[in-house]
């Protein structure tokens, strides 16, 4: 019996977000909104959409002992993520500089902080969870041997879930426990290099070549893809007047983590998952905006 739906090895940092008009260029400055202060991080998020959504969660992270560390830790109990994997200490809570234009794209500058201290001895001494984790789900704005540890440390029978951001090159032996992974455009790109044809169908496939399980692309406005073994799928995406993008594809990875888990079929996760990343873009911010069930059934 498995304790947990999801057992989410992320980051963990405080967004600071600035509205603006427009981005500035190299060497421009603009004048922007009230900066506003939102828990978030990768990890973070992915935590919190899932236990949103309803599923037993669960985070292993780092933060600071800060004042920042200390947000993080009330939005996560209060979306109800099981916190006994936050580790404090070893450097500030990672933050990430936001900005936002009126069309609700987003630029994001990351300092890790915290983050880049989540260790693969951390990984070993949280052996409890991996047992208990029906699914575990990782990002990369850890070091990337904490997943490589990650990755050695899941169950047997557990299923490992990686979106890859941000992107860098991954080793064979991470690529292939990736049941899905899941990339964007960029991330796609970053990680195929100069293998990567000029559709998406050709980027799953390249992709699947490289040894995942299966692999999800998504598309923004044009949904996303799914790809395995057995063929591709094509997801529409869910129409919806965007406000703010920030942590939307937090909450599409956490959301198919979570039904993948429970047995759907591909297809059928993504097309949900899709649904509740259009739900979180509707609203400003990133774990506040992502929704409940409810509010996933009703759009």
């Amino acid at each position: 019996m498995h304790g947990y739906d999801l057992l989410v090895v992320g980051s963990a940092n405080a967004d600071l977000v600035i509205g603006v008009d427009r981005r500035p260029a190299a060497g421009e400055t603009v004048l922007g909104s009230d900066l506003a202060t939102h828990p978030g991080g990768k990890g973070a998020n992915q935590a919190v959409a899932a236990a949103r959504l309803g599923a037993r969660t669960a985070l292993l992270a780092r933060v600071g002992d800060d004042a920042h560390g200390r947000l993080l830790g009330d939005s996560l109990r209060a979306a109800g993520v099981d916190t006994a994997g936050i580790l404090t200490g070893g450097a500030p809570t990672g933050v990430a500089l936001i900005t936002v234009d009126p069309s609700g794209d987003n630029s994001i500058v990351v300092s890790p902080g915290a983050n880049s201290r989540l260790s693969p001895a951390d990984v070993r001494a949280a052996g409890s969870l991996f047992r208990a984790a029906r699914v575990v789900s990782a990002q990369l704005e850890i070091p990337l041997e904490t997943v490589v540890e990650t990755v050695r440390s899941l169950a047997p029978g557990s299923r490992f879930v990686l979106n890859p951001s941000p992107p860098r090159p991954l080793p064979a032996e991470v690529l292939a426990a990736c049941d899905p992974l899941i990339v964007n455009e960029h991330e796609a790109r970053v990680v195929l290099g100069d293998l990567a044809g000029p559709e998406p169908e050709d980027w799953a496939r390249e992709l699947l070549a490289l040894g995942p399980r299966s692999v999800v692309v998504t598309l923004g406005a044009r949904g996303a893809l799914v790809a395995d073994a057995d063929g591709t799928a094509r997801i529409p995406a869910v129409r919806v007047a965007a406000v703010d993008t920030t942590g939307a594809g937090d909450a599409f990875t956490a959301a198919l983590a979570w039904r993948l888990g429970l047995g759907e079929p591909p297809a059928v996760a993504a097309a949900y998952a899709a649904r509740v990343g259009a739900a979180a873009v509707t609203k400003e911010g990133a774990q506040v905006s992502f929704p409940t069930a409810e509010e996933v059934d009703a759009l």
